[in-house]
């Protein structure tokens, strides 16, 4: 199987980001005052975003588009073609800090995949290589360690979503503003970088300027994921309001035989609900005004439906279970949520028939919502101790790692040397061997958090699943909201966002589990949760928006 994807579970799925937002005609209006005083909106100054060039590759079976529908290959492509004509690196080591959540790699002298990618970038390429198995905090704390340290790699990776602080400051301080190299057609000199779509490199603009490379991540965010064997006795997964979903899942529910239908992610599975209930992705904007989706009827509605589910025993009993996957192949599991890459990773591995189930209306008059996922993980940042005479060479180098399916770099980078980590079926399916599990998958993991391609849909010798998978994205788009706060800058967000969001869900779970009543919610939950962090964010994100959008 390809290593396209990551083996996390859910790893930004949803990932977030502090950068800007398009304000039309391919202008990414960013608000802040530029100088010292980082983050603030006192200030609006407009970039214009990297010129999008879709690549020049086979075509696929199933077209994508720039709104973030992956394209789709029902075999792996042939007549590939070759996007970087010679070695990008320069014959000097180039220096990274990286993370990764599966095994770890190979050391680079026994490991023959990461000595060929160093032959063919023309420089060795040395990862710091942070295994963030367990904990997020992880990267945060050796990435915090190594800026305090004051020995900076030649290339940072900057997660969306791990807490870091003061960024727009430790950018100006430590790092090389990119914009001269990659704003509107001087990205033209990197083809495989102007073929990553312009909301990916929303993440990598912070005050009008922007600050790295965007890593592109599939845009689709959480969904709900059902065995169809499971459904099958009930009529399958067509629903045409949220009681018949709970009717059909008490039907099938049988905890003699140790059968549930939801695992117990109380709080993924309120989103969903609230989602059938036309939630908003985030925040929602009207008339200049922002709502968070928390204050909705709508999510609390979810809430209330994840109750009745759980007092009716849908969920598995036992809150810490580990094995929903198993526990989903084998039937006694009818529904869990997973980020879209996730469920594209299971997918390559499983045979059980997985599905995923589009949002539908709770009930009558009801327009169901979902949520797009931000469509990067991050950015990769320049150390301003580089000489800006080598930006060029760090710049092609991630141009070769950045090279799309149906490319010679594409078919190297996700399957190692041919006879050693793949082999080809008759039928052109690429498929990795014993040695390119251990080395390809490993090592490729980390390069792909500061450095990857758009995605594209491709599982070896499941074309019918990868078309299913296609039409499935299809439909979701139709629902799909974006966060209107997406691109905007929120100091308030960036210190104490992402704890408020966690108290939230710490209650959620509470009152889903029956240790809280739903009253709880909106009388102490609610009202903490604005005050500790949601109106100061919604007053920063309205000046920013305001002021962007002049």
């Amino acid at each position: 199987m390809p290593s396209r994807n990551l083996d996390r579970r859910g790893f930004l799925g949803a990932a977030g980001a502090a950068g800007l937002t398009v304000a039309g005609g391919g202008l990414l209006t960013a608000c802040g005052d530029g100088g010292a005083q980082a983050g603030g909106a006192e200030a609006s100054a407009k970039v214009k975003l990297p010129t999008y060039v879709p690549a020049k590759v086979p075509a696929p079976d199933l077209a994508g588009n720039a709104q973030g529908l992956d394209p789709a290959y029902l075999r792996y492509p042939k007549d590939l073609v070759k996007s970087v004509t010679k070695a990008p690196g320069d014959g000097r080591a180039i220096t990274c800090l990286t993370e990764t959540f599966t095994t770890p790699a190979p050391a680079m002298n026994r490991n023959a995949y990461w000595q060929e990618l160093n032959k063919r970038l023309g420089s060795e390429l040395r990862l710091t290589i942070v295994n963030g198995l367990g904990a997020d905090s992880v990267y945060r704390e050796k990435f915090n360690a190594t800026i305090a340290g004051g020995d900076l790699p030649d290339l940072m990776w900057f997660p969306p979503n791990q807490g870091l602080k003061n960024v727009p400051d430790l950018l100006r301080a430590k790092f090389h503003d990119l914009t001269p190299y990659l704003s509107g057609d001087a990205v033209k000199k990197y083809p495989n970088l102007a073929n990553i779509p312009e909301y990916a490199w929303k993440t990598a603009v912070i005050n009008g300027r922007i600050w790295g490379y965007a890593v592109p991540y599939g845009r689709m965010g959480q969904v709900y994921v059902a065995n169809e064997d499971f459904w099958k006795p009930v009529g399958g997964t067509d629903f045409d309001s949220a009681q018949d979903f709970f009717d059909k899942a008490k039907d099938l529910l049988d905890t003699k035989r140790k059968k549930y239908v939801l695992e117990p992610a109380y709080v993924n599975h309120a989103q969903q609900f609230a989602y059938w209930h036309g939630a908003p992705n985030g925040w929602r904007l009207d008339g200049g005004r922002l709502t968070h989706s928390f204050e909705t009827d709508e999510f609390l509605a979810g809430i209330e439906f994840a109750l009745k589910c759980q007092k009716a025993q849908l969920f598995w009993p036992d809150p810490n279970l580990t094995t929903t996957l198993e526990k989903m192949e084998g039937g006694f599991l009818g529904m869990h949520v997973q980020s879209f890459p996730g469920f594209i990773n299971d997918s390559t591995m499983y045979d059980w028939p997985e599905k995923v189930v589009v949002p539908f209306a709770a009930a009558p008059g009801i327009t169901p919502t979902w949520a797009y996922g931000y469509g990067s993980v991050g950015f990769t940042a320049i150390n301003n101790n580089v000489p800006k005479s080598r930006i060029p060479t760090l710049l092609k180098v991630l141009d070769y790692l950045s090279a799309p399916m149906g490319t010679e770099e594409r078919l190297f980078l996700d399957n190692g040397i041919e006879g050693t980590h793949h082999t080809r079926a008759k039928s052109g399916d690429v498929m990795l061997t014993k040695k390119g599990n251990a080395e390809v998958l490993t090592t490729k993991q980390a390069i792909t958090f500061f450095g990857n391609a758009p995605e594209s849909l491709y599982l070896p010798d499941k074309p019918d699943v990868t078309r299913s998978i296609h039409a499935s994205q299809t439909e979701l788009m139709k629902l799909a909201r974006v966060d209107p706060t997406i691109g905007f800058f929120s100091d308030t967000f960036a210190q104490k966002g992402a704890s408020a969001k966690d108290e939230v869900n710490t209650a959620v779970k509470d009152i889903i589990a029956g240790r809280k009543p739903l009253s709880f919610f909106q009388k102490e939950v609610l009202p903490k949760w604005r005050r500790t962090a949601g109106d100061a964010m919604r007053h920063e994100y309205e000046q920013a928006i305001t002021k962007g959008t002049k």
